[in-house]
């Protein structure tokens, strides 16, 4: 996470970043809103530490962002979810994903694809099906690879 040293800075940009700023955190958010929910599937899909995922998640529930829901007891074990606030960054992840696979491609294609559930369309720069139109959503896409099956 950043420091608070934005004294002079009077901007919502200096402010977001304040809660997600932070390279993992905005890695934690992709994957929450591509559908993975569990620490352990966090964890592995990133390849972070568990404790810097504990810390970032922690952050990112006290902000509003993700929410932190039981789904076993004895061991209590938690899943994170998108809430609202934290739905809003759906299309800024995906512009700045956009934006990677056309400035920064690899020679492979595209390390992640969003493709539209209902007809298996690609996400084209509007956030769109580049088959029908519909404008896409966590709600309704799956994420993988060109060369893997989805991970949702």
């Amino acid at each position: 996470m950043l420091g608070r040293t934005y004294e002079g800075q009077r901007c919502s940009i200096s402010r977001s970043l304040e809660v997600v700023g932070e390279r993992w955190s905005l890695l934690i958010l992709r994957d929450v809103l591509l559908g993975i929910s569990r620490f352990d599937d966090l964890q592995k899909s990133l390849g972070i530490t568990r404790s810097v995922l504990s810390t970032r998640l922690e952050h990112l529930v006290e902000e509003g962002v993700v929410a932190r829901h039981r789904y076993q007891r004895r061991p209590d074990r938690y899943e994170y979810v998108s809430t609202p606030k934290g739905l809003e960054l759906w299309p800024v992840l995906m512009h700045l994903l956009d934006w990677g696979d056309r400035h920064y491609p690899q020679a492979d294609g595209p390390p992640r694809v969003i493709a539209h559930v209902d007809c298996g369309g690609r996400m084209n720069s509007d956030l769109c099906c580049d088959r029908c139109g519909e404008r896409l959503a966590p709600a309704n896409t799956e994420n993988g690879s060109p060369k893997s099956p989805s991970r949702r």
